[in-house]
């Protein structure tokens, strides 16, 4: 089997595509991420280096042109700065620099023809839009209705009317014609029958949100409200209290410093039971405690402790109730609080629904938690106003048809232009209009809370769950503030004014188990489920049950379930099997083995196939008996869904021949949500492996996977990756040796499973990080043992003797080098704050520096100061930087194999943020005030 590499099987900038995805996670404006949530989209910047580098040439694939390696080195170079050009997001609709990529492509095409593109997880469109944008005939499929729809929103309609002038009236009154490029005419419809929808939409329904009167402070006039505030209750156990107990996480609405404001409960105990009324208080002062915690709520009138399963029984006997507790106000560049009132109660009240989307959420307690508080179909997450509210929009969804109609009509009668099938334009308009519908209901249901910091309301997939929410913020659709009408249609015109037409696009609902499309030799690139983490089906359900309403006259095939398809779903949930973890396991592998064997037999042979996959591995291997099983004496960590994805890739006859991985979320992400999050996607580059394939001894994968490990951690450390996601990465470099052989084989003969072979993979990786350590001065090998040991905490005196003789260094040097602290008979390490009180080289020039001193102030810098201030440090020690770096991999990953996430945390932090601390050395070393900044951190 002979073909030319690819560029992607080869290097790639790596650093330019991870800085470019991450910061695409900060635009929001016309990204297609806002045209309507979807869970685990791949970044724009990332799919289109994947896509370009699987479609270009490595330079090493023609040595008759490029004949040395450093020929072919300055070609590559070429190529890179082509893709530094291609990732940036500004560069997203740049047509020279698109034209640029699509000539480079198709100079490595055969014939100069290009390969159709599919995507059959298509999920939310990233891969197969920028294959779009990239010139390829893009095809994409899913099996969730939703996702199918979202595709066919961004790659399949703004081809079919692309530099299509719009149809509304406004639009034709103008008397200088506009040049209409790509979607912008489509965009400008949107805008215009969305405000038409809005405007009778508050002709029908406006009585049941009205304006707020303002206190006397600000002027005592009318203002729109943002949102009304609700807090649920629950009668009080206790006999002799019976008070409507309110349950909530907070009382704060506003934490912006000059403006903190609270909701302040007040008990009327003149009459039996008890009444709590609401008031808003600002200025100085602090609110008290929510009364709902992990152990369950308390009743602020007489202090009884309430356990959850009664609030759940009470739940489920339809008896939590709820409780205006604040209203938020437009005012001039504020919000306005205001105490609740009965009018506007009675107008939330007056609220008449006629159809209620009244079906089961599934019982998945992973994602769902409202189920067991009695809320377990979708119509009970509103409150009648918002179910009235959706319905109504979704009502005109259906009527603006009539209206887009008669425009079409009158302007080609009146300009006697070229016939607009009027049908097809009218229904991509209304697609586009349900969309924005779809994220009013985001912003519309009983589990959007009040955001205290942004002081707006967060939406309701604030995660991929929909959990329990105690106290809950109704939006105004009508107001110009998050949540309303208006602005969801804006989000996702802008989306589509930004949309590719450089090629047409075809979207189908498919089973990807059952076939991947039909095409000849496509290129295929793809994002499959990952195992068990995101229940598509299940969340979409959320969305799908107003898109159904509002589109299945236009798509009765799509939307031909009463819920979304979930038998067929490639997740593996165990509540689908009766609870069976091993069924949920096999159905998801064998589903993968059955897609990737269809890919196999279709894709082209000229290309690779790119699989994106992110999962955390973090299940040791246990025995029949439950205890955690060792693999030649340490314990064997693997992943289920990274077990069953492999097995599936290499059942169905691939090989892996290049790993990569991209980062491609925030760089403080983890730290800010205190979580070892991982930061990055590994991206799979595969081949057919070729069928005489020879097999392999264990001791030689074993030999191979070393030497491989110890290259790919290199480059993986120079590239900044971060340590949380190290083991994932290393994936791909173990499973390429592993791959390319038919069968590994055990002494017995046995084939080493995949799962053997990722617990192999992860001791190498354990086995090649150790080695590092010889790099490192004798009291930073010391310190690391002893952590390894007893990590902050102290320990005896004679167990660190007894370490320092083994590692040949001296407790005295440790404790005068401000690493140690040695009293009454115990030892400990000193914590990063006491390092950084004690510890400054300037000033201390008796004291040793060592690799673990550096590195703990540099953690403790960027903790409190940032990047600035552990880039002073490394400004005045460069010499140190690589090694401290390295350390914190080092500790991660015994953090990571100790459980000790917390301390964990800190090593990771330093890594994620390693280019960010370089520059600012770069910086601060350039300036004539270095030696003042260094140790001010």
């Amino acid at each position: 089997m002979t073909y030319r590499t690819k560029l992607i099987e080869v290097s790639l900038p790596l650093e330019a595509i991870s800085e470019a995805s991450v910061r695409e996670k900060s635009i929001r404006h016309g990204h297609p991420s806002t045209l309507h949530l979807w869970w685990s989209r791949k970044p724009l910047a990332a799919s289109r280096a994947v896509l370009f580098a699987s479609l270009v040439d490595d330079p090493s694939a023609h040595p008759d042109i490029f004949e040395t390696e450093a020929e072919q080195a300055t070609e590559r170079e070429r190529l890179f700065a082509i893709m530094r050009d291609l990732v940036k997001w500004e560069n997203s609709n740049n047509e020279k620099v698109l034209q640029q990529a699509r000539e480079e492509i198709k100079k490595s095409a055969p014939d100069g023809e290009l390969p159709p593109f599919l995507d059959p997880f298509a999920g939310g469109g990233s891969i197969p839009l920028e294959a779009q944008r990239l010139g390829l005939e893009s095809h994409a499929s899913d099996l969730n209705p939703v996702a199918v729809l979202l595709n066919k929103a961004l790659i399949e309609i703004p081809p079919k009317f692309a530099d299509c002038s719009p149809v509304n009236p406004d639009a034709q009154k103008t008397l200088v014609q506009n040049e209409w490029k790509g979607a912008q005419g489509l965009a400008d419809d949107i805008r215009y029958y969305s405000k038409w929808m809005r405007d009778e939409a508050e002709r029908r329904i406006g009585h049941l949100y009205p304006k707020a009167e303002l206190p006397k402070e600000y002027g005592g006039s009318e203002a729109t409200v943002i949102a009304w505030l609700w807090i649920r209750i629950v009668s009080c156990p206790n006999p002799a209290c019976g008070v409507q107990m309110p349950l909530t996480s907070k009382w704060w609405l506003s934490k912006k410093k000059g403006k903190e404001t609270w909701v302040e409960p007040q008990i009327d105990r003149a009459i039996t039971p008890a009444t709590i009324s609401y008031f808003v208080k600002s200025g100085k002062g602090m609110p008290n405690d929510g009364t709902v915690n992990r152990q369950g709520a308390k009743c602020i009138a007489c202090g009884e402790n309430v356990p959850f399963g009664y609030i759940r029984a009470e739940g489920k006997a339809g008896r939590i109730g709820k409780q205006m507790m604040a209203i938020v106000a437009e005012g001039k560049r504020e919000r306005i609080y205001i105490s609740p009132d009965e009018m506007h109660v009675k107008a939330a009240n007056r609220a008449n629904h006629y159809w209620t989307p009244n079906f089961p959420l599934p019982h998945n307690p992973r994602n769902f938690n409202t189920p067991i508080y009695g809320i377990d179909t979708f119509d009970k997450l509103f409150t009648p106003r918002q179910l009235t509210g959706i319905t109504t929009f979704s009502d005109l969804a259906q009527e603006v048809k009539e209206h887009i109609f008669s425009d079409i009509d009158y302007g080609q009668r009146k300009n006697k232009k070229e016939s607009l099938d009027r049908n097809h334009y009218a229904n991509a308009i209304v697609t586009y209009l349900a969309l924005a519908i779809d994220r009013l209901a985001d912003r519309s249901s009983t589990i959007c809370s009040w955001d205290a910091g942004y002081v707006k309301v967060r939406n309701t997939f604030a995660r991929q769950a929909i959990p329990m929410a105690w106290d809950f913020a109704e939006a105004n659709p009508f107001s110009d503030s998050t949540g309303n009408f208006l602005g969801a249609a804006d989000w996702v015109a802008e989306v589509i004014e930004l949309s590719a037409c450089a090629a047409s696009g075809k979207v189908v609902q498919r089973d990807a188990t059952a076939s991947v499309n039909g095409l000849v030799q496509p290129l295929i690139s793809t994002d499959p489920p990952y195992y068990d983490n995101i229940g598509y089906a299940d969340l979409s359900d959320f969305f799908y049950v107003w898109l159904r309403r509002s589109l299945s006259s236009i798509y009765p095939d799509l939307f031909n379930t009463m819920l979304v398809p979930k038998a067929q779903e490639l997740v593996a949930t165990p509540y689908r099997f009766g609870g069976s973890k091993q069924k949920a396991q096999q159905f998801f592998e064998d589903g993968l083995y059955q897609t990737f064997e269809r890919m196999r037999a279709v894709q082209h042979p000229d290309y690779p196939l790119t699989v994106y996959y992110a999962f955390k591995q973090s299940e040791a291997e246990v025995d029949k008996d439950g205890a955690e099983a060792y693999l030649n004496g340490q314990a064997g960590v693997a992943s289920t869904g990274w077990e069953t994805m492999l097995a599936g890739l290499i059942n169905a006859g691939f090989m892996i021949t290049g790993t990569w991985p991209m980062r491609t979320e925030m760089m403080n992400r983890s730290v800010g949500q205190n979580t070892n999050a991982l930061a990055s996607s590994i991206v799979l580059v595969c081949r057919p492996r070729p069928v005489d394939a020879p097999s392999a001894p264990r001791r030689q994968f074993i030999n191979e996977l070393r030497d491989e490990l110890e290259e790919a951690l290199k480059t993986m450390q120079h590239d900044g990756i971060a340590p949380v996601d190290l083991a994932q990465a290393s994936i791909g470099p173990g499973m390429k040796v592993y791959s390319q052989y038919s069968q590994v084989l055990e002494s017995n003969g046995a084939p080493l499973s995949v799962r053997t072979a990722l617990q192999l993979i992860n001791r190498e990786l354990d086995s090649v990080l150790a080695a590092q350590e010889s790099e490192y001065d004798t009291e930073t090998r010391w310190t690391l043992a002893w952590f390894e040991e007893y990590t902050m905490e102290a320990g005896p005196y004679g167990r660190a003797e007894t370490l320092s003789k083994a590692k040949n260094a001296s407790l005295q040097t440790l404790v005068e080098a401000g690493v140690l602290e040695s009293r009454a008979g115990k030892v400990r390490l000193l914590k990063r704050d006491e390092v950084a009180a004690i510890w400054n080289p300037e000033t201390s020039v008796h004291r040793k520096v060592t690799t673990w001193s550096v590195m703990q102030r540099l953690i403790h810098a960027l903790d409190k100061q940032g990047a600035a201030g552990a880039g002073a440090i490394l400004a005045n020690l460069p010499a140190y930087g690589e090694a401290a770096r390295d350390l914190a991999y080092r500790l991660y990953n015994i953090c990571e194999r100790k459980g000790w996430s917390g301390e964990g945390l800190y090593y990771n932090m330093l890594v994620s943020s390693w280019s960010d601390i370089e520059a600012q050395a770069r910086t601060i070393a350039r300036s004539p005030h270095q030696a003042a900044l260094s140790f001010d951190a």
